[in-house]
């Protein structure tokens, strides 16, 4: 789709799109791609219920009470569908192992997927239009955050993770709620109004804020959103693009027309990674190195002199030396090299960040940021060099990293990553029900019918 018109109408042709998505076609590989990231969150979320930042989304929840219309994945409590896309949000992202989109930076599945999951039950939705939701809460969220036409990431201080996300969220329940391209304008009005976000998640040692901020505040802007409007609230036509509307807010030279850019035919569920690693985005390229290294040579914890971990300087900080076990590198080489691989309880125990075998290696691993990664294409390589006890000298450079567009993971990949987030808690025989029921889920006649797969005491 190309808009060459005015503004307005470039916000009108995206409401139009968002008011016909459920009954659009979308291509097969698409819809092969969307059940991945379907598949991925609902793990996400399930795992993520049983971490610090779950728990708390959930005491909340249980508190709030309110009207049965949608499931808190991996609990037995039902409640309205904005308490649900809240809880189960944050649950999405409590910790590292949620899907992300490079070009957008941002995380897209622990808000559109709960978001949809919510309104869908809600409105007893069948799978195949949820399933086209989801798709649409990718492709309106993704491009709110390009249309910004942000610069560096050291050069603004609004939270990309939460900003795109809520709009992608608002458009998935708008769609699943049945509105008009009229009543769709107003549904990004209440979006707009509610945008919200600061880095300043990055100053939390708990990962519970950082879990609302990414996951929970979104989702349930979202579903807040358009559950107002379809009770009949009006919004204002140009709080987009209006005079102090958001793009004047929020960017000094906003792209609007990348708010339709391609919309129908590039499809930003397949432009989004899943992570092959339950651990933070900037050290999923060093362990894909680490895991060559240890294959190709065997290298192992005894024989290692030192490691010297290169990455893009822009991303660095982020991970080097981090207080929690799964955003911080030196620790999960160190992990990964004693344990021969990287488990998911592994990357989230506490404990063995005190632990001396552990502390000794990981005094080995230096972070080195470097310029020329930053540059590099596609994004976020990493190499990874080991010096031996003998003096041999091992490297490895990871270009594209398992799980992004460029490398992506087959579909028994996603289901294996899945089904070790989920049996723990579900169990082997529910959690293989419920990967079948997302692969055949255009066979999906009400979404509440997932409901006993997710349900746990």
């Amino acid at each position: 789709m190309s808009v060459e018109t005015g503004e307005r109408d470039i916000v009108g042709a995206l409401c139009d799109y968002i008011a016909c998505a459920t009954g659009r076609d979308i291509p097969a590989e698409v819809a092969v791609k969307a059940k991945h990231h379907i598949l991925d969150s609902l793990a996400a979320m399930v795992s993520g219920a049983h971490l610090g930042p779950g728990r708390m989304a959930i005491k909340y929840a249980r508190a709030l009470g309110g009207t049965a219309e949608a499931l808190v994945m991996g609990t037995s409590l039902e409640t309205t569908a904005i308490n649900a896309a809240l809880a189960n949000g944050m649950c999405a992202h409590a910790d590292e192992t949620d899907d992300s989109h490079l070009f957008a930076r941002c995380h897209l599945g622990c808000s559109v997927v709960p978001a949809a999951l919510a309104m869908a039950e809600r409105e007893q939705s069948d799978g195949t239009a949820l399933l086209r939701a989801v798709v649409l809460g990718y492709d309106v969220g993704a491009r709110f955050n390009l249309s910004l036409n942000l610069g560096g990431i050291q050069s603004y201080t609004l939270c990309t993770h939460s900003h795109g996300p809520s709009f992608g969220a608002a458009a998935a329940a708008a769609a699943l709620a049945g509105v008009d391209a009229a009543r769709a304008r107003d549904v990004l009005s209440y979006a707009v109004q509610q945008a919200a976000g600061l880095k300043t998640y990055m100053r939390d040692l708990e990962h519970i804020e950082k879990a609302f901020v990414f996951g929970g505040m979104p989702a349930r802007n979202g579903v807040t959103a358009a559950t107002m409007v379809a009770t009949g609230f009006s919004g204002i036509p140009d709080d987009i693009t209006g005079r102090d509307g958001y793009m004047d807010a929020f960017s000094d030279d906003p792209r609007l027309e990348l708010l339709v850019d391609e919309l129908g035919s590039r499809f930003e569920v397949s432009r989004t990674s899943i992570k092959k690693w339950s651990v933070g985005s900037p050290i999923q390229a060093a362990l894909d190195s680490l895991e060559a290294l240890m294959g190709d040579h065997g290298l192992a914890p005894g024989e290692v002199e030192s490691i010297t971990v290169r990455l893009p300087d822009d991303r660095a900080y982020i991970v080097d030396d981090r207080e929690m076990p799964d955003i911080c590198l030196q620790h999960l080489v160190a992990v990964t090299l004693i344990d021969g691989g990287l488990s998911f309880k592994a990357c989230h125990d506490e404990a063995r960040m005190k632990d001396p075998e552990v502390l000794a290696l990981r005094r080995k691993v230096t972070l080195v940021p470097e310029a020329f990664l930053t540059e590099a294409r596609p994004e976020r390589q990493a190499i990874v060099e080991a010096t031996l006890g003998d003096g041999r000298e091992l490297t490895h450079r990871t270009f594209s990293v398992r799980g992004t567009p460029e490398n992506p993971m087959e579909t028994t990949e996603v289901e294996e990553k899945a089904r070790g987030l989920m049996a723990p808690v579900l169990g082997p025989e529910r959690t293989d029900a419920l990967i079948a029921a997302i692969a055949d889920i255009e066979s999906l006649a009400n979404a509440r019918d997932l409901r006993p797969l997710l349900i746990c005491d």
